[in-house]
């Protein structure tokens, strides 16, 4: 009887994931067992992590300490996973491999999550660069993550300005 291949979640000592990963799937590659272990994954997301008007994406690890493997349960895979230096078991009671519900998986990949950090808040005075208005002092009204844009109000010719403007074009005030 074959059985289908389910997604399990494997604990790992924290910042060895990549490292259990590549070790999973080298054995994996030495002993020929691509039809009990198919897929070997660490979640990471992509960040947008804006400092002084400089966009940088950055990846970043989403379940720090897991790795998530779509396997066929047999004693063979089990013990591959289990005695791969840095894995400190599956993730389920006593241990023991549990797998991941349909909804679970569709969350953990069907949805490819952008964020966005920026280093001011509401309230906060920034100053306008690469611009016309460049140099010129607002205050932050609201920062619109998805569309990745912050309100400014701005003091001009002695009237409060509201202005919208992307948030790469936005710096906070040292004060």
């Amino acid at each position: 009887m074959s059985e289908a291949a389910r997604w399990y979640v494997v604990h790992t000592y924290s910042g060895y994931e990549n490292k259990v990963a590549q070790n999973i799937e080298k054995v994996v590659e030495n002993r020929k067992l691509h039809d009990l272990i198919q897929e070997v994954r660490v979640p990471t997301e992509t960040v947008t992590e804006i400092t002084d008007g400089k966009t940088k994406d950055i990846e970043r690890k989403t379940y720090p300490g897991y790795v998530l493997i779509k396997m066929i349960v047999t004693d063979d895979s089990w013990y591959v996973v289990r005695n791969t230096r840095g894995c400190t078991g599956f993730v389920g009671p006593a241990s023991e491999p549990t797998p991941l519900s349909e909804e679970e998986v569709k969350k953990l990949f069907g949805i490819d999550v952008s964020s966005v950090e920026v280093n001011f808040k509401p309230g906060d005075r920034v100053r306008i660069s690469g611009t016309a208005m460049d140099g010129f002092i607002g205050i932050v009204q609201n920062i619109n993550i998805d569309d990745r844009s912050v309100d400014l109000l701005v003091s001009m010719f002695g009237r409060e300005t509201p202005t919208t403007l992307p948030i790469s074009q936005v710096v906070t005030v040292e004060d």
